[in-house]
Parts: C-alpha cells; structure tokens; sequence
C-alpha cells in the first residue's frame, strides 16, 4: 500500500507492535505525515480527542466523539490520511491547507459533521462515520496552520471542508454511562476552544531510496 486513501492495515500493525513493546523513542521528526497515528490535544481544556463504540442517543444517532482527561486510552488513536479525491503518500509532511480524513484506529470511522445539532451545547454534531475508513466527503477536515506543514509543536485548527465550522470544544461534560467526558462539536469562527495539538503516536518517517525516489515504508515510532 503506498498511500492513506485505502484501508491502513500496516499502521494498525505497527501501532499494536508499539503498543506491546511499550517503545519510547524520540523523534527528529517536528512534523506531522501521512499516515501517522497520534492522538490530538485540545489545547484550552487539556482533553484528547476520542472516540468509542457509542452511538449518539439524539441527532444523527451516528458513533460519538468526545474529549477526555485521560492520556493512556487508546481509543484516543487517530490515523491521519488523505481523502478519496486526492492521495496522500505515507510519510510526506501534511501542508497548512491541505485537506485531510482522520480516522478512528480502533473502529474504523471517520472524524465527520454535518448539520445536525450537538446534544449539550446545540452547537454542529461532530461523530465518527463510515466503515473500514470509508465514508462520504462530509468526513474531510482542513488544517489551519501558519507555515508551510503542520508542526507537531504548533497549535493548529481543522475545519470541516463542508460547513466551513471548526473542531471544538467549550467544556459540557456528560453525564453517564461516559461520566466526564467532553462534548466535541463544530462552531463558526476560530477561537481558543478550536485549537489542537498533535500528542502521542506513530510518525510516519520520509526518507530516500538509492534511486532518488520516495519510500514511505518506514515507521517511526515515538511517545507510547
């Protein structure tokens, strides 16, 4: 497989080989590539995306997808591709503009919104859709970011290529059965609850063949 628009069964394989050894390695890498699994930090609540098999009980009645406190869960894990229109090559930097999907390692659905409102805070529904990593164009996020390529230490925005609203969080908690748990939904117009910081994972590394051309076959593993 040479790029993120079909299934990632090598990044499964080697998020759970990571997971098993308990690898913790640094990185020269400062940016984020195609193909990296990582989880997302909300930079004003100090929550990580997440996401679980629970079905919203309003709106869309689709996967829901939350913010949580703890740093371990590893259904907090994101794999970072490119969309069904456009390839994205494992390892290459992710560009300030470029249109990504983010998508769910353990259950394979895609970060998603539409029109429907969220149950807490009636901003825009935000869930995970699709099966297998497939879904439709509504599962597509912009990143914001102000250089060239998204920096892992860069607080960095992503809107919905759709809606044009952004990824946020304002702080309503749930109550059970996920006690504490953050609302994520989408709102128009930046601000600081729209702001995210790429955490722990596994970074595609870009390196050279002999022949000069790409290779993206070659994990780089850090911060489990």
């Amino acid at each position: 497989m040479d790029n993120c628009t079909g299934h990632s069964h090598f990044l499964l394989s080697a998020f759970l080989l990571t997971c098993l050894f308990g690898l913790s390695l640094g990185t020269e890498l400062s940016f984020v590539t195609c193909g990296s699994v990582v989880k997302l930090l909300n930079v004003k609540h100090n929550v990580r995306l997440h996401s679980h098999d629970v079905r919203y009980g309003s709106g869309s009645g689709q996967q829901s997808v939350t913010g949580v406190t703890t740093v371990e869960d590893s259904n907090s894990y994101w794999s970072v591709r490119g969309t069904s229109g456009a390839q994205c090559h494992r390892g290459t930097p992710i560009k300030c503009g470029q249109t990504i999907r983010l998508t769910h390692v353990n259950t394979g659905r895609n970060l998603h919104s539409h029109y429907f409102s969220s149950p807490l805070s009636s901003n825009q529904e935000v869930s995970a859709f699709g099966e297998e990593g497939e879904g439709d164009h509504l599962d597509e996020w912009t990143v914001q970011c102000g250089g060239a390529v998204w920096q892992r230490e860069e607080a960095v925005r992503f809107q919905h290529a759709s809606t044009d609203a952004l990824l946020s969080i304002t702080g309503e908690q749930y109550g059970r059965p996920i006690h504490g748990q953050r609302e994520v939904h989408a709102m128009m117009g930046p601000s600081q609850h729209s702001l995210w910081r790429a955490m722990e994972g596994v970074y595609m590394k870009p390196s050279e063949s002999p022949l000069g051309n790409k290779d993206y076959s070659h994990p780089l593993h850090t911060e489990f």
